[in-house]
């Protein structure tokens, strides 16, 4: 194996440049100094011409040195050529010329409104993006939820109560600790303030209707969100990573069919079940916070509770669950479908997932409260 080398002949205004040898990285320290050279001898050449036809080997390392000499020609404005490239070679020297091509931005100081306005229009075109992505995935969940009821024995009955048992059932214990908790400090802090003004009575009413309306459901659907949510994703995305889902598409089968719409069903009958049972957990947090931190009795609570709730609040907090839960598996399913094949791929997607759902299932809780005061409920 011959040594690498880099000769440099000029003849009039173009420069002929020849390489030789192996350019790897065990010649590294040489083919540095020969490209430096080589870039500073330029001289008043307008025009270069880089022969690679008797290099004999050539690796990653020495496709960005000659990629990087290319890029130094043409900075300094001459026009830079690489001719004789051994076929073998063109799909490395190619990956390299489109590596790192991010142009740099312009000197002294940005202007500061068209950054600003890129970034809200960048913003923009992905948040409509998730929109359609969304209403897509909507699209096709129906599509596939009409199918399986015009052949019921298609539907993967079995797949949907593993779901639910895993989204559901074994939520239980965490969604009970959490909305206990919720329950209590609300409670607490309620009586902390209100005992100021004599009004502790009032702190049952803004326990009831809050957790009842609004808390409950929305305490429940975020760690649905973060817990279920997530797993979703990284399901998918692990099936993407490993062709599943290809191979599925290969024998016929519909991934939303077989996939994802088991998983959204066992979603929206779960959390409507999971928002009620940590409703109950959180009032009845309340309820022995004001017994052993305001001295307020379990009946004097009932009877209190009985006056300020109806059922109407629990009808408008149960009643955003489903929806909410809807949310959630789209977006999980989305993203999950988008992993490309590599771990920070499946991670990315992964947390762009909790953080979707989250933000959406709090703008339909939003939404949903202009609703019901707009109708009086």
């Amino acid at each position: 194996m011959s040594e690498a080398l880099l000769t440099t002949v000029a003849r009039g205004e173009r420069l002929e440049l020849a390489a030789t040898g192996a350019w790897t990285v065990e010649s590294a320290a040489t083919l540095e100094s020969l490209v430096d050279t080589a870039a500073a001898d330029a001289g008043n050449a307008t025009s270069v011409a880089i022969d690679m036809a008797r290099v004999e080997r050539l690796d990653t390392f020495g496709a960005w040195l000659l990629e990087r000499l290319v890029r130094t020609f043409t900075e300094a404005g001459r026009g830079a050529d690489v001719v004789g490239l051994p076929a073998r070679y063109s799909t490395l020297v190619k990956e390299a010329h489109r590596s790192n091509r991010k142009e740099p931005g312009p000197e002294g100081q940005d202007d500061i409104v068209e950054t600003a306005a890129n970034l809200i229009r960048r913003t923009l075109m992905l948040f409509v993006r998730d929109i359609l992505q969304v209403m897509q995935m909507f699209g096709q969940l129906v599509v596939a939820l009409l199918r399986v009821a015009r052949r019921p024995r298609t539907f993967r009955f079995t797949s949907m109560v593993y779901h639910l048992d895993r989204v559901g059932w074994r939520a239980v214990p965490i969604i009970l600790l959490i909305t206990f908790l919720i329950g209590c400090i609300i409670a607490q802090q309620g009586l902390f303030h209100f005992r100021k003004f004599g009004a502790d009575v009032y702190v049952v009413d803004m326990v009831g209707i809050l957790v009842l309306r609004e808390i409950g459901v929305l305490i429940v659907a975020i760690m649905i969100a973060g817990r279920s949510g997530s797993s979703y994703t990284a399901e998918l995305g692990s099936m993407k990573m490993r062709e599943e889902i290809d191979a599925l598409q290969t024998m016929g089968l519909d991934p939303i069919e077989v996939l994802i719409l088991p998983r959204i069903l066992a979603l929206v009958i779960a959390l409507p079940a999971l928002a009620f049972l940590g409703s109950m957990a959180a009032l009845y947090g309340g309820g022995m916070v004001c017994w052993l931190y305001g001295g307020m009795s379990p009946e004097i609570f009932l009877s209190r509770l009985r006056e300020a709730i109806s059922l109407d609040h629990f009808q408008v907090g149960i009643s955003k669950a489903p929806f909410m839960a809807l949310v959630i598996g789209i977006v999980a399913s989305i993203e999950g479908l988008a992993v490309r094949g590599s771990a920070e791929s499946l991670g990315l997607q992964t947390t762009a997932s909790v953080v979707k759902s989250i933000f959406l299932v709090i703008v339909l809780d939003g939404v949903f409260a202009m609703f019901f005061a707009a109708i009086g409920k």
